[in-house]
């Protein structure tokens, strides 16, 4: 078996998430990557449950997954992409949210959802990186956009 190969299969958990990003309750929106090929592509995993603290206010009497919270979990899902991709096994000092582009939210994500956040490096200009994210629910597409970070040292 190659090593680019065997890469595709890698996951990390969430106590190797919290090594590499500073978000941390209520903020650390993934739970898992799974299916990391270097820092090119992953899919990040969140289970969504009705105890999260969003749900008290959006909306009590439905509540829905924000959508801007499901951006933020695809820019974590690039952030362990990337950050894994470099071989470091600490998060770097900074990271900078750069661009939101053709964002478009097309179903709703609910309390019991798993959401998995497809992520797919676009470009690559020294330390900033562009992706394409994907977010599906059973094998449906509820959310997507494009998304770049940069990484200081």
């Amino acid at each position: 078996m190659s090593e680019s190969s065997s890469q595709a299969l890698e996951s990390a958990d969430i106590i190797e998430i919290m090594r590499y990003l500073p978000h941390r309750y209520p903020f650390l929106l993934i739970d898992r990557v799974i299916d990391i090929n270097g820092d090119q592509s992953g899919i990040g995993i969140k289970n969504v449950t009705f105890n999260e603290p969003q749900f008290q206010g959006h909306f009590p009497e439905r509540p829905v997954m924000p959508g801007v919270l499901l951006i933020e979990a695809m820019a974590q899902t690039a952030g362990v992409l990337a950050i894994r991709a470099q071989g470091v096994t600490e998060r770097p000092k900074l990271v900078y949210f750069m661009t939101i582009d053709k964002a478009k939210f097309r179903k709703p994500v609910l309390p019991g959802d798993r959401v998995e956040f497809h992520m797919t490096k676009t470009a690559q200009k020294r330390n900033i990186g562009w992706y394409h994210g994907r977010a599906l629910v059973e094998g449906t597409l509820v959310c997507e956009a494009e998304i770049s970070a940069m990484m200081g040292v």
